[in-house]
């Protein structure tokens, strides 16, 4: 399957010297959810903005669907719809105004009945003649989606989309995206909310200080990643770790009444051995549990762990 998005090598170097994006090169699948995750200042923004034609690269080329974002800005860009971070809109206008004319921007023929339904796919459609300075942040947001919608492009952009936003419209915004993504659109999100990435995206990517250090199916990587963690609850606290155990790296939690095994998720095989090994030692030492669990870690814990890496 050819990529709808192809980044070979890209680079940005500000005047001032600063290093924005380096060697980034990345491949996105059509009808994918794809997720870019990492902390302020990452490249996130950058990345986006040059893939969209806004920001001109140092180095390196990028593809939409075949089309020089540079060389055929025009043909590219009509394929690709932007939701920036910040609320840029005008606030005197009105919300079906202002998302008609998004689409008069792109030279296509005036649609009412298009932008009626992109309205109320976004529930704005009672909201249509309220102008943009009445509406709420949430709603704002929604018509932010709404005018990239506009020229019915088959990638869209979402720049931190629920930044700001309660969780009752988190959840909303999620759906559509779904929808968006069932009806053959290309997702492309940043964002801070790493339940967000755990939640809908189908692959990962983290950037730290304009490199991208990883790109994997959300799946996979939380299986090679993760950590796994066994709890035992003792039938009687303990005060110390007896020596006998000292190999396994166990810790005591819930003032003794806690132990804690803390494994690679990736080798199942060496996983059941350790535990069986363990949990035959803690017999042999005398110590008795009455319940146990396993966690796995969360995208969240793996994200962490990698941006600490590159520090």
């Amino acid at each position: 399957m050819q990529p709808i998005i192809s980044v070979a090598n890209l680079s940005k170097t500000y005047a001032s010297g600063f290093y924005a994006l380096k060697n980034v090169s990345l491949d996105i699948r059509p009808g994918e959810i794809f997720a870019l995750l990492g902390p302020n200042g990452a490249g996130k923004t950058t990345l986006i903005s040059t893939v969209c034609g806004i920001v001109t690269p140092s180095s390196g080329r990028v593809t939409v669907d075949g089309h020089d974002i540079l060389d055929d800005y025009r043909a590219a860009r009509s394929l690709i719809g932007l939701v920036p971070q910040e609320l840029t809109t005008d606030a005197f206008e009105t919300v079906r105004a202002t998302v008609t004319f998004s689409r008069g921007l792109f030279g296509l023929r005036a649609n009412p009945a298009h932008i009626e339904k992109v309205l109320k796919e976004l529930s704005l459609w009672d909201k249509k003649d309220n102008t943009i300075r009445t509406l709420s942040g949430g709603m704002k947001r929604r018509v932010m989606i709404a005018k990239a919608l506009a020229h019915e492009p088959r990638i869209l952009f979402l720049d931190e989309p629920t930044a700001g936003v309660d969780v009752e419209l988190r959840r909303d915004m999620w759906a559509l995206v779904r929808a968006l993504r069932a009806s053959g659109v290309t997702i492309i999100l940043t964002t801070h909310y790493i339940d967000e990435a755990e939640e809908m995206a189908d692959r990962i990517g983290v950037i730290s200080k304009g490199e991208l250090i990883l790109v994997e199916e959300k799946v996979e990587l939380m299986r090679k990643l993760g950590k796994k963690q066994l709890t035992l609850h003792l039938q009687q606290p303990l005060d110390n770790i007896p020596p006998a155990l000292a190999a396994y790296g166990l810790t005591l939690a819930d003032k003794g009444n806690d132990l804690i095994y803390s494994y690679d998720a990736r080798d199942a095989e060496h996983d059941s051995s350790s535990i069986a090994a363990l949990l035959g030692d803690l017999a042999a030492t005398g110590i008795h549990f009455k319940d146990l669990q396993t966690t796995q870690s969360s995208l969240e814990d793996i994200f962490v762990t990698l941006v600490s890496d590159r520090k």
